[in-house]
């Protein structure tokens, strides 16, 4: 299969994002999904298997409209319904792979397959990242990669895509404590001191936790030039101004970005200059909030995508992706919800709304920063789980553990996850838990709970086991108590909701 980064420079790209206008992009959109659908219904044993029991004829498909026709694959239809090589290009393994694990909505991890296609396409957006710096390339600066490191994709393919961009001419030193803090701090203190620039890029409240933690610990931020990469979940415009404020960045557009990516298929889309103004333009204003995010219950994460890589579509807010990697996903259902638009709906919007984005752009020196890639938003996750430090937590791990005897004799079973912020905007695990009827639990069955709970956890969740490992007490799910039948969590006569997304 021949790769993008054979065909096009990255330098190439780079111009591209530059200087190309938002229909440039569209009507690439639409040719790129109808080539790599054609290429793999063709190539690609297992979706060639899957066309032809939904009846779908590839020649009949030629237009982007036909496309939207054809049906979504996901882990559960597609994915798992085939051996791997079947899902690989010529249906062979016979080429080098790098496998990253995910967990889905059972805990049973899947194991996604990548070659070196995705680490560049992901050095692309970390370039650009990099030029948003007016120094880039000319300073030695430290990348300190504080995402969980091993069998999952955030850590390895941040790694990557730094190294590869710094082949490209940027004097970049890497290192990878993963989130062991003890060994963060001691690089802040030791050898963060040579550069003249440092980036942390981590979960959104682990770096916070180290920005909290850092004067304790005897680290000065304010003595370095750091910048801060984000993923794996979303956060609002108050956390980023907590945490700008902590690192002592000046420029939030310049020197923040969050990644929407996956193990999946790597690094989907990413924050720009362009669209972290437009979110900060649009929270403050409900109308102009309802006319961009219409069907979102919260601040969704606002990213641009690159249409050479990959492509999104949100049919009734299911974020529907097609990319290529060693396992092309066409029409993929990921399992998230949000929406997509492009550049030039996005400046009728603000028009529509009296609001002159240009104007706002240069009132923020952000001119040569402004992209007219499209966009692609995401508020919530679509399966049942909900995040800890960028983690997934599943009911399952919960649900089973409530069925230790002396538990189940007081609680029913029944329980409500959320992902919760305390006053100082520190991240917390709540797990709202059922009485039985007439029936109380004193301290100690309480502790016993708790401790059954992280227990299980531990041995279900290799994630939240080194995520326990280091953050200790922080990592601690907080149990509250209610009584039977409780209508908050607990109202009778209807589905239980395992997760709620607040």
């Amino acid at each position: 299969m021949v790769s993008n980064q054979s065909q096009l420079s990255a330098e190439k790209i780079l111009r591209l994002i530059k200087n190309k206008n938002s229909d440039f992009w569209v009507h690439l959109k639409e040719r790129q999904v109808l080539r790599l659908f054609h290429l793999a219904a063709v190539k690609v044993p297992a979706y060639g298997d899957f066309l032809k029991k939904n009846r779908i004829q590839p020649d009949k498909i030629k237009t982007f409209q036909d496309f939207q026709s054809v049906p979504f694959t996901s882990k559960n239809n597609y994915l798992r319904k085939y051996l791997l090589e079947k899902l690989t290009w010529d249906g062979s393994l016979k080429r080098p792979q790098v496998f990253t694990a995910t967990s889905g909505s059972t805990s049973e991890p899947f194991y996604f397959s990548r070659d070196n296609r995705l680490d560049w396409e992901s050095s692309i957006a970390h370039e650009l990242f990099l030029r948003n710096d007016p120094d880039a390339g000319k300073e030695p600066t430290l990348v300190i990669v504080a995402f969980g490191m091993g069998v999952w994709i955030g850590g390895l393919i941040t790694y990557k895509a730094f190294e590869l961009a710094s082949y490209r001419g940027y004097p970049l030193s890497i290192l990878t404590p993963g989130i062991n803090k003890i060994e963060i701090f001691n690089a802040l203190k030791k050898l963060a001191p040579h550069f003249k620039k440092v980036i942390l890029a981590g979960y959104p409240p682990f770096l916070k936790d180290i920005l909290d933690e850092a004067a304790n610990n005897g680290v000065n931020l304010k003595k370095f030039n750091l910048r801060l990469i984000f993923a794996a979940e979303s956060f609002t415009e108050k956390f980023r101004d907590y945490v700008i404020n902590k690192a002592g960045i000046k420029n939030f557009y310049l020197d923040t970005m969050n990644i929407y990516g996956t193990a999946d298929i790597g690094t989907m889309a990413y924050e720009t200059p362009a669209a972290i103004l437009i979110r900060r333009l649009i929270v403050p204003k409900k109308n102009l909030f309802r006319s961009f995010f219409s069907d979102a219950g919260k601040t969704p994460t606002l990213c641009q995508y690159n249409p050479f890589f990959i492509n999104f579509e949100a049919p009734n807010g299911d974020i529907i992706l097609t990319g290529n990697n060693t396992v092309p996903l066409i029409r993929y259902s990921i399992g998230d919800r949000g929406g997509v638009f492009n550049f030039d709906e996005a400046m009728e919007k603000f028009k529509q709304n009296g609001v002159n984005f240009k104007k706002e752009a240069v009132a923020a020196s952000l001119t040569r920063h402004i992209y007219r890639l499209p966009f692609v938003y995401v508020y919530e996750r679509s399966d049942f789980s909900t995040t800890l430090y960028g983690l997934q937590i599943f009911p399952e791990i919960i649900k089973e553990t409530l069925l230790d005897k002396k538990l189940a004799e007081f609680l029913t079973g029944k329980f409500t996850l959320l992902t919760k912020y305390d006053s100082h905007q520190n991240q917390y695990l709540e797990i709202n838990l059922e009485f039985r009827k007439n029936k109380e639990v004193g301290i100690y069955l309480k502790k016993y709970a708790l401790s059954k709970i992280i227990a299980n956890l531990r041995i279900k969740s290799s994630e939240f086991r080194e995520l326990h490992n280091y953050l200790k007490n922080r990592a601690v799910p907080r149990l509250v108590f209610w009584p039977y039948e409780y209508d908050v969590y607990f109202k009778p006569g209807i589905k239980q909701k395992w997760v709620k997304k607040i």
